[in-house]
């Protein structure tokens, strides 16, 4: 385990029982239950200990955690330190888990600090490392850095060995989604120090998030252990983002012909890409005359049936009789495979693998078959209902930027449609009870599936209510403006809530003490000082300052708080737009190797998108204030960062500086 692990837990064996981000998120619990009341005994824990999503535990009451509790440890007015608390959350989880055994819904390894390292044995799908490999050895065999260490023998255990410096997997997210990490900031020596390494595993985990990976269990020391469950659920992730990334109206417009209408067009736009997938390969089916309706990349697939027949409709030329003859389902899946090498398909499954219904082999499968060769036309007059939707790139970058960081939280749902998805109020409670917790009162809250809308209105009126307790500007906007999907509203909506986030994350690190508030004016000074202590000449005027468009400022302020991180002889002139965006993607990827959790994008720095700048300022000052006094630049000491934002905070600042006042939120 990494230091910081060991500085929250000296016992070894309570170490290896967490990830990283497992105890961090059990050490915040931890203080804040312990705040509420100034001490935490163990009579205090049947209640609080609620909160947490132990295994099973939802089929627990308090007074079910009490008793056990209490066996355990008949002394309840003793007092809780934070390994004890470790121990008695392990004790639970494994009483829950045995209590509502294994094959209960509550068990999926998915939700955060659901899956528990303790109780369950973390496996493999050796059938998903092949494929997995396979695709690397496919996708990155040319690499200059990387060809060296490839082919990977999927028969082994190399995988794991190679990522440990991190390359393959920041290389792996280019190949997913191009131009997300600037390569020149990847450490890519033949022999990397530990520090090299880190700093490689922060920026893949940080662009991860920033491209839709959930990462939020998962720390760099995983990788670096080579912890094959959770590199393999990364991997996967990446690749499935590749796969689907063509599964929407913008990469490829003939999708309109799997529906009727406008009305129709709009509710594609608005599904998630597996479920795109989906209707696409039912519509193929149709064609063929497969009467059954595929629901799934699991049991629907098994018998390979479908797949027979959707590959006689794209490639009826390669097409075998002998497929939809065969009695054997693993006949027929081999069959199958030999028709898609034929069109030229990767496999990304065994026959063995589509008669047990992996659906994560299924899913690469069919997408791939999308890929390739999906079927539609190129020629089609339904193209036309797309001229006449709204295409909004502002909206769009936004609604994006909002999506990753709020999946970013670990909610339980995922968000592929920040506009559809929030609609029922729940993801937006979640997110709230994450950045303020017990804000929300959960014993009116709605959970989802909800099929009546005045109960959709209600999660939402309490998330306005909600709103206006933390001072977002919500003037004229009701729970049913959710609930409608009115798009300017729910983007002004989340902006406060991710302002609110960061500005708290602040408060909390330097001033909780003093009950300060940190403001817009405040972040803008500090990045101001911090450029200005270096003897550089640059200045932001406000978080709208169009000369920020050439990157110069955000470089020196990533130089200023780490000097090593900026290689200067990368950085462009900034005078051309190619120069002006190869800066900004440097500056974005430096600032994830850090440790910045970011979500824009270069053009909303060339393009001065004030609340994406405001939030990459605020982000670097975070990542500053979190260092240990010791590991800043030297000439930094802790009471000078100290007493020059007490000066900020004393000061009455000009809030016109920072044009994202709260009152133009509405008109975004």
């Amino acid at each position: 385990m990494s230091g910081y692990v060991g500085i929250l837990v000296s016992d070894p064996w309570l170490q290896n029982q967490f990830t990283q981000v497992e105890l961090r998120s059990l050490k915040s619990h931890f203080v804040s239950m312990k705040r509420e009341s100034g001490k935490l005994t163990l009579g205090d824990l049947p209640a609080k200990m609620s909160r947490l999503k132990v295994v099973g535990s939802e089929n627990l009451t308090d007074q079910d955690r009490a008793s056990f509790i209490q066996d355990l440890h008949p002394n309840l007015d003793e007092d809780v330190d934070f390994e004890f608390f470790l121990r008695v959350y392990l004790k639970l989880q494994a009483h829950a888990t045995a209590t509502t055994g294994s094959g209960g819904k509550n068990n999926s390894s998915s939700a955060f600090l659901k899956a528990a390292t303790t109780t369950l044995l973390h496996t493999i799908s050796e059938s998903e490392k092949a494929s997995y490999v396979a695709h690397i050895n496919n996708y990155l065999a040319q690499d200059d850095f990387l060809k060296k260490y490839l082919p990977i023998d999927p028969s082994t255990n190399d995988l794991f060995e190679i990522v440990k410096d991190g390359v393959l997997l920041c290389k792996l997210i280019n190949v997913a989604v191009p131009g997300t990490i600037d390569e020149r900031a990847i450490n890519t020596k033949r022999v990397l120090n530990p520090w090299e390494r880190n700093e490689n595993h922060t920026l893949c985990l940080n662009s991860a998030k920033a491209v839709g990976c959930t990462v939020v269990n998962i720390g760099t020391q995983d990788f670096i252990e080579g912890r094959r469950h959770l590199v393999l659920g990364v991997i996967s992730q990446i690749i499935k983002i590749q796969l689907l990334a063509d599964l929407n109206l913008k990469k490829t417009p003939q999708l309109v012909e799997l529906v009727d209408d406008s009305k129709d067009v709009e509710e594609l736009m608005s599904l998630p890409p597996e479920k795109i997938l989906l209707r696409w390969m039912n519509f193929q089916l149709k064609k063929a005359g497969y009467k059954k309706i595929v629901t799934n990349f699991s049991s629907d697939v098994k018998d390979a049936e479908a797949y027979a027949h959707l590959l006689n409709v794209l490639a009826p030329e390669h097409s075998n009789p002998s497929a939809l003859a065969a009695k054997n389902p693993l006949e027929r899946a081999k069959l199958v495979l030999e028709h898609a090498d034929r069109m030229g398909c990767k496999r990304y499954l065994t026959a063995k693998d589509i008669v047990e219904g992996s659906p994560n082999l299924n899913l690469a499968f069919v997408a791939h078959i999308f890929q390739h060769r999906n079927g539609l036309s190129t020629q089609t007059k339904q193209i036309s209902f797309l001229e006449n939707l709204a295409d909004d790139t502002q909206i769009s970058r936004e609604e994006r930027a909002f999506r990753f960081w709020m999946n970013s939280l670990g909610n339980s749902t995922y968000i592929n449609n920040v506009f559809e998805d929030l609609r029922n109020g729940w993801a937006l409670l979640e997110s709230l009870d994450k950045i303020s917790p017990g804000i929300v009162n959960w014993k009116i809250a709605n959970k989802p599936p909800i099929k009546m809308p005045f109960r959709k209105v209600e999660n939402c009126n309490q998330v306005v209510k909600i709103g206006k307790q933390l001072k977002f500007s919500l003037v004229n906007i009701a729970g049913n403006d959710i609930v409608q999907g009115n798009k300017k509203l729910i983007l002004a909506y989340l902006w406060q809530l991710m302002r609110y986030n960061i500005l708290q994350l602040l408060r909390n690190l330097r001033f909780h003490s003093h009950g300060k508030e940190i403001t817009d004016a405040d972040i803008l000074e500090w990045a101001n000082t911090k450029v200005t202590s270096t003897r550089s000449h640059s200045r932001m005027n406000s978080f709208k300052d169009k000369s920020l468009s050439d990157g110069t400022f955000f470089l020196e302020l990533l130089s200023a708080v780490q000097p090593r991180v900026v290689n200067w002889s990368l950085v462009t002139k900034g005078v051309t737009d190619d120069e002006k965006k190869m800066n900004a993607t440097y500056i974005i990827s430096i600032a994830r190797k850090l440790g910045c959790s970011i979500f824009l994008l270069p053009e909303d720095i060339t393009e001065v998108n004030q609340k994406m700048i405001l939030t990459l300022t605020a982000s670097i000052m975070y990542w500053f204030l979190k260092q240990p006094v010791e590991d800043r630049p030297s000439g930094i000491s802790d009471s000078e960062g100290s007493s020059q934002l007490e000066t900020i905070s004393n000061s009455t600042t000009d809030d016109s500086a920072s044009e994202s006042s709260m009152e133009e939120h509405g008109n975004l």
